[in-house]
């Protein structure tokens, strides 16, 4: 598919968009590899849509670059128009012309031979697993059908990228997840680079082979789905991607300390000194799994909610500090009251990230 003996599908440089004084995407700057699926996540408003419209040409930039295969696709004097990037799109609704079969919506805008369409039309079909309703009109099918020819009109091109939008928002929450799975191994088959935005943070984690997690037109973060839970490069990426609470913490011997216990974290300055130079406070992310509760007179502070989610209870509990962190407990037939004294305990069977000033620390 590359020409020009690169690995690299899209790249974007300093990629920025206005809409007058408001700026929805600001100095962006991300590469794409061949085969790889990357998820873009972020708030509302984050700008995250804003970004795949610019990729697919559907957006002018006010400035930077947007290169795919090698050429570029929009740049200072340059703006290739829709046609004319090798960029598939699936939009949220799916868009297929409702007047043509499964087979006309995946040819429609098809160039070559007759003989090569069809070759390639059958090819598809039986790619997303929908030959069988080849010649069906798109109000015969289902939701998850409906998604899987718009994946195959996309693909038809061959395009270097795919790019989609809230691809799963349109299924029920069951059908959601067995699609997902389903589209996920074809697009592995297909070996085409994706970009995609979701405000699923579940299905970015499933999915993606990357994460990028964008606030007020930037990127945060780009990285791996696990580094990305585990290791977040700020207060906000750890808080918004899954559930997370931040405790207070500070030194004592070398070691970071909380009023539950000490934690394995890393310390941010060196054995002796009670805090960082600045003064800045020492927070280290907690997430629901990473403790342990129990009964406890006095303990570390009382229940003030529990929530029963089948196999397990999530509660809220307040330390005597006025913090406030999660819990996730198993199902017990004697759940604990609201109210009720308790004492937690670290129970991560890896390193809990902290930060100062809201940026990671790493460990040294």
């Amino acid at each position: 598919m590359f020409t020009n003996g690169s690995n690299i599908a899209l790249r974007c440089q300093g990629l920025t968009k206005r809409y007058g004084d408001v700026v929805a995407v600001e100095g962006v700057d991300i590469t794409l590899i061949a085969g790889e699926t990357l998820g873009l996540v972020g708030p509302s408003g984050c700008g995250k849509t804003t970004l795949l419209r610019l990729l697919a040409g559907l957006e002018v930039p006010n400035g930077g670059t947007i290169e795919a295969g090698g050429k570029i696709l929009a740049g200072p004097g340059v703006m290739l128009p829709p046609e004319q990037r090798r960029v598939g799109i699936v939009f949220q609704d799916f868009a297929l012309f409702p007047h043509l079969t499964v087979v006309e919506n995946i040819v429609f805008g098809l160039k070559g031979e007759s003989v090569d369409r069809a070759m390639r039309t059958q090819h598809l079909l039986d790619l997303v697993g929908i030959a069988d309703f080849r010649d069906r009109m798109p109000d015969q099918l289902s939701g998850g059908e409906q998604q899987r020819v718009a994946l195959a009109r996309a693909l038809a091109a061959e395009p270097e990228v795919l790019l989609m939008d809230e691809p799963f928002s349109n299924l029920d929450p069951d059908l959601r997840i067995r699609v997902r799975h389903e589209i996920k191994e074809v697009l592995e088959r297909a070996g085409v680079a994706v970009a995609f935005v979701t405000h699923d943070q579940e299905e970015a984690l499933f999915m993606a082979d990357r994460i990028a997690v964008m606030r007020r037109g930037k990127i945060e973060q780009v990285d791996s789905p696990e580094r990305i839970f585990h290791h977040p490069s700020s207060i906000f990426v750890g808080s918004f991607l899954g559930t997370a609470d931040f405790l207070p913490a500070w030194i004592e011997n070398g070691t970071l300390v909380t009023e539950i216990g000490p934690a394995d974290a890393p310390v941010p300055v060196g054995p002796g000194i009670d805090m960082p130079p600045d003064g800045d406070p020492i927070q280290i992310m907690i997430r629901p799994d990473d403790l342990i509760l129990r009964a406890d007179n006095p303990g570390h502070g009382i229940v003030i909610e529990r929530t029963f989610t089948g196999p397990s209870f999530l509660y809220s509990v307040r330390l005597d500090s006025g913090t406030e962190c999660r819990v996730l407990a198993p199902y017990t037939t004697e759940p604990l009251d609201l109210d009720a004294r308790v004492a937690l305990e670290f129970s991560a069977g890896h390193p809990f990230t902290s930060f100062v000033a809201g940026r990671t620390v790493e460990a040294q």
